[in-house]
């Protein structure tokens, strides 16, 4: 059986996350099992998400375990079999986790799925056509629930999410505005993505200042917003939203590193009337198979055009982990793996 490297957390943050917070360690690939099935990952996928696990607080699903794999997404190739359901060459994702090889119940519910890559790149199927996709269009389409011509807002403007939003939310006729760091991302945003119009929150550092901005970009108000970063922005969004708006609370990467984001006017929501709610799309497993086809039909015919940054290696996630939380990727972050 083949050597498996993996990353572990080896402690937990203080502040900020730090490459120190994990180890490289080498295992070896136990023998295989009636229905279990041996994985070589292509890709990792690394998500904003891991970062509020890697704490030892109380939040929507158990901490990340110290001393073991660190968890996450995952595709790639079975290469051994022992479950008649799978096939040598059959390329899958799953939730291997930051390590090059896992060994898979087949059985397990949820615990593989089979894929496709004869229209849809295999490692799109960890972004446009997998978990970050299907989290916008659950945030769109059973939260937001856009009307054709309605504004809609979404943070993170050119990630995994926010493109697929964007796509999704053009198909339903709206207009959309994105809100991302940098000139590159917002061009890519308005010139690849198809944004109406893209804010620089990097240009906009305050409350007053994003809030103008956001007037300029959505002169008819916000009817409906996203949220993936939470702090100062969220404020400004909430000093533009219409009555009845919606808002859609999937993360607040603001705040993973402990410290409380407290609101600065909260009677808007009643003022406005406003619905919020959180959601992690993990707990609307029945969704998925109807988000995944419109995503993949998006992506087959070119009305989405993920972007993707992609690190080098097992040894190469830590750093590249790192770069996501502080914006330094382009588009979905991924380490390949082979």
């Amino acid at each position: 059986m083949p050597t498996n490297r993996q990353q572990h957390l080896d402690n937990r943050p203080e502040g900020e996350a730090v490459v120190g917070n994990f180890k490289l360690v080498t295992a070896e690939t136990p023998a295989l099992e009636d229905n279990q099935v041996l994985v070589r990952h292509h890709y990792l996928s690394l998500d904003p998400y891991m970062r509020g696990r890697m704490n030892d607080s109380k939040s929507y699903a158990q901490p990340q375990p110290l001393g073991q794999v660190m968890q996450g997404g995952t595709v790639g190739e079975v290469v051994e079999s022992r479950n008649p359901k799978y096939a040598v060459g059959d390329k899958v994702v799953g939730f291997g986790g930051w390590q090059e090889y896992s060994v898979v119940d087949g059985n397990v519910v949820g615990a593989l799925r089979k894929v496709d890559t004869t229209h849809v790149p295999l490692s799109h199927y960890l972004g446009a056509v997998g978990m970050p996709g299907v989290t916008a269009w659950y945030g769109l389409v059973k939260i937001i629930a856009p009307k054709a011509g309605e504004t809609v807002v979404v943070t993170a403007a050119s990630g995994a999410v926010g493109s697929a939003f964007a796509a999704l939310a053009k198909a339903r006729g709206c207009r959309v505005v994105g809100i991302a760091g940098g000139t590159d991302k917002c061009r890519y945003a308005t010139e690849e993505l198809g944004f109406d119009a893209c804010i620089d929150y990097k240009q906009h550092p305050d409350v007053k200042s994003m809030s103008q901005a956001l007037k300029e970009a959505c002169p008819d108000g916000i009817d409906g917003y996203f949220e993936n970063v939470g702090g100062y922005i969220f404020d400004a969004v909430l000093l533009r939203t219409n009555a009845f708006a919606r808002v859609a609370l999937c993360g607040m990467i603001a705040g993973y590193d402990g410290a409380p984001l407290p609101l600065a006017n909260p009677a808007l929501i009643l003022i406005n009337r406003l619905k919020i709610e959180g959601f992690i799309v993990s707990e609307h497993m029945e969704f998925w198979p109807e988000a995944l086809k419109e995503l993949g039909g998006l992506v087959a015919s070119g009305k989405l055009r993920p972007r993707e940054s992609v690190a080098e290696g097992i040894a190469a996630a830590p750093e590249a982990f790192l770069g996501l939380l502080k914006g330094r990727n382009f588009g979905k972050q991924l380490v390949k793996l082979i």
